[in-house]
C-alpha cells in the first residue's frame, strides 16, 4: 500500500514544500507539456505580456548568456526577471527579480496556489518550479523575462510560454537518454523552442542542420553566428560586434565567454530598437556567474566551473592554458555518471599535474572509483569518498604559486563550497 503523502500545511517551510514535491511524482526528470500546460492554463500563466519573454536553450552557455542578457537591460532601465537551473546552495537563486533572489515566502505563496489549481495533474520538481516563477514573474510587472530551459527545448516545460525572441547558444551531446546521440537529434530538440515570425538567434557556429530546418519548418526568423552577427577581437581588452542593425565598437571583454557576450546581444538586438551603449558596456563588465569560471581564491588560484560535457570541458581547457602559472594545477573533480566521463577527462588529462577524485553521493552521483577508471594519466591520484575529505587532504599541500580547478557538477561546485564553509579553511 502506497503511503499517502501529506500536502505541507500553512506553517510549513520551502524545504518542506520541495520535499513534498519530490515525494509526490518521484521521477526526476518526464519530459512534456501536456501537464504543466493544462495547470498553467488554469492559473492563466500561459501570456505573461506586456513583458517580453527570451527563451535560451543551449548545451553549455545558457547560465552565462542569461546573465549578460539580465544586467544589460537592467542597466538601461529594464525591469527583469530571470528562471535559471539548478541552483548551486540555495533553490531561491532559481528565480532572480531585479537581481534578487525569490523569498522563501515568494516561493510558498506560490506553490501553495500551483497545488490548490493543480488537481489530478501531477507535477515534477521542474514543472512546479516553472511554474511558480512565472507567477512571480506575472505579479512583479516585469518589462523582460528571460527563461533558461532546463533540458532540451522542444518538451521543457519553459516551453509554454511563446518566446519573443529564442536562443541556443551551442549544441553537442549531453543528456543522450533524452535528446538523441546525434548533434541533428539535440539540435532538433533544442530549436523547438522556436516560434513563428520570430527572431530565432543561434550562437553555435557549427549549427547542425535540423536547425535550420526547424526554424523553416516553424517559419521562425533564423539569426545564425557568422551569418546574420558576428564578433571579433580588436585588442587585449576589447571587441567588436558587427549585427543587423548594431555595429558595436570597442567592447569590454567581459569575464563570461565571449561567443555568448555575442549571442546575447544578438537576441537584444532582435528585441529592442536601441540600448545605450554605456549600459552594454556596464553589464559587460560586471556579468560573472557563480560556478562558471569563478574565482574563489587567489593565493593559490581556486577556480570553480561546472563544466560536466566535452563542450564545456574544452572552453574550460582553453582558459587553463591562458594562465599564467608557476605552481602546480590541482584537480578536484566528482561527475555524474550520466555524463561523458571518459570524453570530459580526455580533455583536461593533459594539462592536470595532480588529482582529487571524489565521489557523488546522489542516484547519478559517479564514485570516484569510476572517475580513475576513466583517467589515463600518469598524474599522481587520489580518490576521496566525500568532498570535505578530499580539500582537508589537498589544501596543506598548496603553494600560493599553485592552481586548483573544481570542476565536474553543479553538485560538485556545491559541494567543495558547502566543504570549505564547514572547515573554515580557503
Amino acid at each position: 500500500m502506497v503511503e499517502q503523502v501529506l500536502v505541507p500545511g500553512s506553517n510549513a517551510g520551502l524545504q518542506q514544500w520541495l520535499d513534498y514535491q519530490l515525494a509526490i511524482h518521484p521521477q526526476e526528470i518526464e519530459l512534456g507539456l501536456a501537464r504543466v500546460a493544462t495547470v498553467a492554463d488554469r492559473l492563466q500563466l500561459r501570456d505573461l505580456a506586456p513583458a517580453k519573454v527570451i527563451t535560451v536553450a543551449g548545451t553549455n552557455g545558457k547560465g552565462t548568456t542569461c546573465r549578460m542578457l539580465e544586467l544589460i537591460l537592467q542597466q538601461a532601465g529594464y525591469r527583469v526577471g530571470v528562471y535559471s537551473s539548478p541552483h548551486l546552495l540555495h533553490y531561491n537563486e532559481r528565480v532572480r527579480i531585479q537581481g534578487h533572489d525569490a523569498s522563501d515566502g515568494d516561493f510558498i505563496a506560490a506553490f501553495a496556489k500551483i497545488e490548490r489549481q493543480r488537481g489530478d495533474v501531477s507535477l515534477s520538481f521542474f514543472e512546479y518550479g516553472t511554474l511558480a516563477a512565472l507567477m512571480l514573474f506575472k505579479q512583479a510587472a516585469l518589462d523582460v523575462v528571460i527563461l533558461e530551459v532546463g533540458l532540451g527545448g522542444r518538451l521543457d516545460a519553459t516551453n509554454i510560454i511563446d518566446a519573443d525572441v529564442s536562443v541556443i547558444t551551442a549544441v553537442d551531446l549531453d543528456h543522450q537518454a533524452y535528446l538523441g546521440n546525434t548533434r541533428e537529434q539535440v539540435g532538433y530538440e533544442k530549436a523547438g523552442i522556436f516560434r513563428q515570425g520570430r527572431p530565432a538567434v543561434v550562437g553555435d557556429p557549427q549549427m547542425p542542420a535540423s536547425v535550420a530546418e526547424v526554424a523553416t519548418e516553424k517559419g521562425a526568423a533564423l539569426k545564425r553566428v557568422g551569418q546574420a552577427f558576428s564578433w571579433q577581437v580588436t585588442d587585449a581588452t576589447h571587441w567588436r560586434f558587427t549585427g543587423s542593425r548594431w555595429q558595436l565598437e570597442g567592447l569590454p571583454k567581459p569575464t563570461l565567454p565571449l561567443p555568448n557576450a555575442a549571442t546575447a546581444l544578438a537576441a537584444l538586438e532582435s528585441l529592442v530598437d536601441e540600448l545605450p551603449e554605456r549600459a552594454i558596456a556596464q553589464g559587460l563588465q560586471q556579468a560573472t556567474l557563480t560556478g562558471r569560471m569563478e574565482h574563489f581564491s587567489e593565493q593559490p588560484l581556486i577556480l570553480l566551473d561546472v563544466a560536466h560535457n566535452p563542450h564545456a570541458a574544452r572552453y574550460l581547457a582553453s582558459q587553463l592554458q591562458q594562465l599564467p602559472r608557476h605552481g602546480k594545477l590541482y584537480a578536484i573533480c566528482g561527475m555524474l555518471k550520466d555524463k561523458d566521463i571518459h570524453g570530459v577527462l580526455q580533455v583536461l588529462s593533459p594539462l592536470v599535474d595532480d588529482w582529487q577524485l571524489v565521489s557523488l553521493h546522489n542516484e547519478r552521483g559517479a564514485t570516484a572509483g569510476v572517475l580513475r577508471q576513466a583517467l589515463a594519466t600518469d598524474a599522481r591520484t587520489q580518490q576521496f569518498d566525500t568532498m570535505a575529505a578530499a580539500w582537508q587532504a589537498l589544501s596543506p599541500r598548496l603553494q600560493h604559486s599553485d592552481v586548483v580547478i573544481v570542476f565536474g557538477s553543479f553538485y560538485t561546485v556545491s559541494g567543495f563550497k558547502e566543504a570549505v564553509q564547514s572547515t573554515g579553511k580557503e
